[in-house]
């Protein structure tokens, strides 16, 4: 037998690391937002407008740096629906205390308070009592807002201090807003922590094999538990900003955010299932759904519109890669 036939012959995805780049999810991901941009900036002569292109940062900011946070959880293999109903609450609470006088210090300590006490709460539900993530979720996600509608019913607050706009409506330098930069400053950390540390090594390997992963000597309660914390602190981060930029409360704040979140990490690449997952498609995803829905509202479109499309996109990168799996297993029988 020659010495070529007995030659073991490397993969090209192995054997050329430039390949694995072109052909990867967040290479895709860059290539559909310069396609989106392209589109926006030819549909609507108002979308290269430098401010325009800086209100545009707005429309994923706040659910992007919830998304950071729950990445790391469905990645780990839960979930949490009720992410925009603890803005909900935390931003009633925070109105409550500007009526009585609290300053904008205290009511950012309130709003990051109350986020990480919800989140902490579905943690001890699910980790403390074992019970479904996504059960436990939707019954705090009525829990919280109902708590809202108890206390605001259809009245509104906004008598919040001139300083506390700054959070959802200052810039920094010229155009880059204050929420732009909190969001690049998050999503530098989270993904450092899930791909450099050791946390971020036990959270894969959580979502691949919990079972496996605690006779290996990792803590998936409490890993789970801290993740729930840091997604309700995230929301309750949120909360802060969007109630600064509004600068009211309404009991219906922040409604259907739970589902913008969930799509931009699962369109980020994160698989639904657990196990699998980065920070830059996250980022990428949210950049991607802020320009669409950005170009839709210059466009006019309705709202219920954007929500459709919100829908059927989550529906569409949820199933796109079962059916890819359908397929290849079809070829290679």
């Amino acid at each position: 037998m020659s010495a070529i036939g007995t030659t073991r012959q490397i993969p090209d995805r192995l054997d050329n690391p430039l390949r694995s780049l072109v052909f990867s999810w967040e290479a895709l991901l860059v290539a559909v937002a310069v396609a989106i941009f392209i589109v926006n900036s030819l549909a609507s002569p108002y979308f290269l407008d430098v401010w325009s292109l800086s209100d545009l940062t707005f429309n994923f900011t706040e659910k992007g740096l919830i998304a950071l946070a729950m990445a790391l959880l469905i990645i780990s293999g839960e979930i949490d629906l009720s992410v925009a109903a603890i803005i909900a609450l935390a931003s009633t609470l925070m109105g409550m205390a500007a009526v009585a006088g609290v300053g904008t210090p205290g009511l950012v300590l309130i709003g990051v308070g109350v986020g990480i006490a919800c989140g902490a709460f579905n943690g001890f539900l699910v980790t403390g009592l074992g019970l479904p993530s996504i059960v436990v979720t939707i019954g705090t996600m009525s829990l919280f807002r109902g708590i809202a509608f108890i206390i605001l019913g259809d009245q509104a607050y906004n008598s919040y201090p001139a300083s506390f706009a700054f959070f959802g409506q200052g810039y920094v330098w010229w155009v880059i807003s204050f929420e732009l930069v909190l969001f690049l400053v998050a999503a530098v950390i989270y993904g450092f922590v899930l791909h450099k540390t050791s946390f971020g090594r036990r959270v894969f390997s959580i979502g691949n094999n919990p079972i496996a992963s605690h006779f290996t000597g990792v803590r998936v309660a409490r890993t789970k538990f801290i993740l729930f914390c840091l997604t309700g602190l995230m929301a309750g981060i949120a909360s802060v900003l969007i109630t600064s930029r509004l600068g009211s409360t309404r009991p219906s704040i922040a409604q259907g955010y739970e589902l913008e979140v969930i799509t931009m990490v699962v369109l980020g690449g994160v698989s639904i299932l657990g196990g699998a997952g980065s920070i830059l498609g996250v980022v990428l995803a949210a950049l991607i759904m802020g320009m669409v829905t950005f170009g839709l509202g210059l466009l006019n479109v309705p709202g219920i519109v954007m929500s459709i499309f919100i829908g059927l996109l989550l529906i569409l990168v949820i199933a796109l890669p079962i059916l890819w799996k359908r397929l290849s297993r079809r070829r290679i029988a």
